[in-house]
């Protein structure tokens, strides 16, 4: 058991980024109700996902982390679901031909509903009104009443992302992750783009091993990995009180975990080592992962990770690097050099989203060759240093929206108004995601033979 840590040990500590509820005992009340209800996930299936993540940590394996900037419940349905989870299938065969290793699926999904801001006030014209903070705590139109924060909204989030997670468990385990579905899995608006061919062929040398495979008797039914895979959730824990509701003793072990998702991590703007969040954070044995941004200092790091990762556990803590493309060759090997340089055992993610936000048109977006940059810089600092560069964090969707700029379809900022149609931050659509996995997929297989020639020479 952690020392002197329980499930609300957090709120004696100073915290950042709290809504203002004007009615606490409505809060309470809700936050009661739901520490009634089932776990969303159970604590078996975050230690997979620990032991999986080990692997990565050890560069046996990379992490595919993606999904919405912020879930919504307007846009909650089926359809879109199933869009997201066939865009995130595309991009995870695409890296794991690439990688030539196993890929870790975790989406930004299920429980992806709070939001940090970086002004606690929005102002239209001459009407300033509370900051949208994600459904779960209020509403996106503006208007005063859309702004209150609702502490019922909680337990929406709860039975959205219940829904969530048992189609996204039907799909993962029921069938549609096939091997023999790969040419299904191809979006209808993405078939008539660049990256439509180069998956097509994928596909096809994909279905002619499936068929090699099942003339010696190697088949989906008799082998589970072929039609099945595992798929993780993930968010940011930013609603502690949220948080705390779901947070269960697991019978087998006595541990406490987070049941709200697999994996959740602590934002930019939360990471404060006596505050809240991270005191909560270190007490769970979920997986954790902790946003790393310009001003993190080398020694500001390794403080973190040793109040979150006290044992040194492989696949405990992933470190998500969102520096911005112009800031990376600045910031990031001197925090490679001290995790070395303690023995730290973490997954090296990149985010090259939430560095590259510009405004183009009045409208917040990301220009996708800066993302592209921020992912060559991630690659070649890590080969530099000799360390694996060890997943992939970003905003995705399987919608066909005009949130970020260029791609092979050059959306430009005159396209954005089209289908601008985030909550929060741009996303990339899913032509524009399955660009950018095989641009991962050639910078692995880039990897593997350098490593190659090292040891053949």
């Amino acid at each position: 058991m952690v020392q002197n840590w329980t499930p609300n040990s957090w709120r004696q500590k100073p915290i950042q980024q709290v809504p203002d509820f004007p009615d606490m005992a409505a809060l309470a009340a809700a936050e009661a109700q739901l520490s009634t209800y089932p776990p969303l996930v159970f604590a078996g299936e975050a230690r997979r996902l620990k032991s999986q993540l080990a692997n990565v940590a050890a560069g046996k394996g990379f992490l595919l982390q993606g999904g919405d900037c912020a879930e919504s419940f307007a846009e909650h349905g089926a359809d879109t679901i199933r869009d997201f989870f066939r865009a995130f299938l595309q991009m995870a065969v695409v890296l794991t031909f690439g990688a030539q290793q196993p890929v870790v699926k975790v989406g930004r999904i299920a429980g992806q509903f709070a939001k940090p801001r970086s002004s606690n006030i929005e102002k239209q014209g001459d009407i300033e009104l509370p900051s949208y903070r994600g459904d779960i705590i209020n509403g996106i139109e503006f208007n005063e009443k859309s702004r209150i924060p609702d502490p019922e909204r909680q337990i929406m989030a709860y039975r959205q992302s219940a829904a969530t997670l048992n189609l996204l468990r039907a799909f993962a385990m029921g069938g549609y992750a096939n091997l023999d579905n790969v040419h299904q899995w191809m979006l209808g608006f993405v078939k008539e783009s660049p990256q439509a061919e180069r998956y097509r062929k994928l596909a096809d040398r994909i279905s002619e091993t499936m068929d090699f495979m099942k003339a010696i008797g190697i088949t989906p039914e008799t082998n589970p990995n072929l039609r099945e895979t595992d798929f993780f959730t993930s968010h940011e824990a930013l609603l502690l009180g949220y948080e705390q509701a779901l947070t269960r003793v697991d019978s087998t072990s006595g541990d406490w975990y987070a049941t709200s998702g697999h994996m959740i991590w602590i934002g930019d703007r939360t990471r404060q080592a006596d505050h809240a969040h991270i005191e909560y954070c270190r007490g769970i044995k979920n997986p954790l992962g902790l946003k790393c941004g310009p001003s993190l200092t080398a020694d500001g790091l390794i403080e973190l990770i040793d109040l979150l990762n006290p044992q040194n556990e492989a696949g405990r803590l992933t470190l998500i690097c969102r520096f911005g493309h112009d800031k990376v060759a600045e910031n990031l090997p001197r925090l490679i050099r001290a995790v070395e340089k303690e023995g730290r055992k973490v997954v090296w993610s990149c985010d090259p989203m939430h560095g590259n936000t510009i405004t183009l048109n009045n409208y917040k977006t990301r220009p996708f060759e800066r993302i592209l940059s921020e992912v060559e810089s991630f690659f070649q600092i890590h080969r530099a240093e000799g360390t694996h560069p060890g997943g992939i964090h970003i905003e995705m969707t399987g919608n066909d929206v005009t949130e970020c700029t260029g791609g092979a379809r050059a959306l430009s900022g005159a396209d954005l108004g089209d289908r601008y149609h985030t909550h929060c931050d741009p996303r990339l659509n899913a032509d524009q995601a399955l660009e950018l996995a095989f641009l991962l997929a050639e910078r692995m297989k880039g990897g593997r033979d350098e490593k190659r020639m090292v040891v053949n020479g």
